[in-house]
């Protein structure tokens, strides 16, 4: 089978490997769908937050189809459609654990959830970063139509913010710069899209709110100096989620704004617990995801894919694509 192989700092290969071997509690899997992630891109740099050796195979958002069980499974059977999460205990799946992007991998049901019927195996892929924007709105808490949520970064993440806050019933802003970026987060439902290259962004919220600024506030870039303008925009009593993520950076904010606007903070990393539903909100609203595959390779040009993730400017999420995507 093909795989795509990290094997050193900035060495991506597309190599012929066995099919895995499954153990009595395992199944297999072979890929339908897989997402590259910045995560990724770090990984592949040599410098991802946990320890890890190479080579090792990427893949952690991803869809497939099992094709074999072990003899101890019986909660899944072969033509299930699945996806999985990606933080096993203290294995992160597509990181310390090999990933899924290869024509087949090797899974446990623990980390399994099957995709609902209404979903396509590119939809599935895109379940992983969802779910993380999906857990900041849930842990901002009642997002509902009285909100005027913004949303800071027009990335995978922020623009399932976008979209989800939209399903909602919220009023969705956007802050992003990149046209192609601010061009889907208006397709996914954000009705106003901010360049805070233009203005100061304090004054564009203020202004588009009437003065009252975002009653909920989701950072999603992970830059320092973003992270300090939430405290700007947010409203008297607003909930702030910081989903994006900075290791030691540091920037000035205005911490006084905590106390005299009486903020609600929270940080979150990752889904965890919320991906059933996840899976059943994205069933039932009618939340379409696409918009942010914009390209697509077989797993045979998977460095040429890697290559394009960087290509922030044009991608805003890349596929690899092994077979039918429904």
């Amino acid at each position: 089978m093909q795989a795509l192989r990290f094997t050193a700092p900035g060495t991506a290969s597309v190599d012929e490997l066995d099919v895995p071997r499954i153990a009595a509690d395992e199944v297999l899997v072979a890929a339908r769908s897989v997402g590259i992630c910045h995560s990724d891109i770090e990984l592949l740099e040599g410098r991802y937050i946990i320890p890890f050796t190479y080579p090792v195979v990427p893949g952690h958002e991803w869809s497939g189809e099992i094709v074999e069980t072990g003899s101890a499974v019986t909660e899944f059977a072969p033509g299930d459609r699945v996806v999985g999460e990606c933080v096993i205990g203290d294995d992160h799946f597509g990181f310390s654990v090999s990933g899924a992007a290869a024509e087949f991998f090797v899974a446990k049901p623990a980390w399994l959830h099957r995709l609902p019927d209404s979903l396509s195996f590119t939809d599935g892929a895109l379940v992983e970063p969802f779910s993380c924007g999906y857990h900041a709105l849930m842990k901002a808490g009642n997002v509902n139509a009285s909100d005027t949520v913004v949303v800071f970064g027009a990335g995978p993440i922020g623009l399932g913010v976008a979209a989800g806050a939209a399903a909602l019933g919220a009023r969705t802003i956007a802050v992003e710069p990149a046209a192609g970026r601010a061009e889907a987060a208006r397709k996914l439902g954000a009705e106003l899209v901010l360049d805070p290259t233009k203005a100061p962004i304090a004054e564009q919220v203020a202004e588009a709110t009437g003065g009252v600024g975002g009653t909920v506030v989701i950072e999603a870039t992970g830059r320092p100096s973003v992270m300090a303008d939430v405290l700007e925009v947010a409203a008297h009593g607003a909930r702030i989620v910081y989903v994006g993520i900075d290791v030691g950076g540091s920037a000035p904010a205005k911490l006084g704004l905590v106390q005299s606007k009486e903020l609600s903070i929270h940080g979150i990393i990752g889904s965890p617990g919320v991906w059933p539903a996840t899976l059943r909100f994205l069933d039932r609203a009618g939340v379409d995801l696409s918009e942010l595959v914009t390209s697509r390779f077989p797993v045979s040009r998977a460095v040429e894919a890697v290559a394009a993730s960087r290509d922030t400017a044009r991608n805003v999420k890349v596929h690899l694509e092994f077979g039918a995507t429904r």
